[in-house]
């Protein structure tokens, strides 16, 4: 994609070594490890949060529908996200 070449690098380092000198570079290779460490942590987290809410997801779309919502949905009220409780609410209102 950039095409850095071996001159490209060694150039890269030495600026690095003249910006930061050659006694900080050990510590900012560690921090610089330290960091890819907890991000590589962070996105692992993330894709097992999402999984979980997937299959969460997928466990609600299996339930069998109750006959509130049965009776919501025929009375042209989404039953998406909402509990049995606001589902009849919302029915009472409507058929005041």
């Amino acid at each position: 994609m950039f095409g850095l070449g071996t001159q490209e690098i060694v150039l890269i380092l030495i600026i690095i070594v003249l910006l930061f000198g050659a006694s900080k570079l050990p510590e900012l290779a560690r921090s610089v490890g330290k960091s890819s460490g907890e991000f590589k942590k962070a996105q692992k987290e993330a894709e097992l949060e999402y999984k979980q809410f997937e299959r969460e997801l997928e466990l609600k779309e299996n339930e069998p529908e109750t006959k509130i919502q049965k009776m919501a949905r025929e009375q042209g009220i989404s039953t998406i996200g909402k509990t049995d409780d606001e589902l009849l609410d919302e029915i009472n209102e409507k058929l005041k």
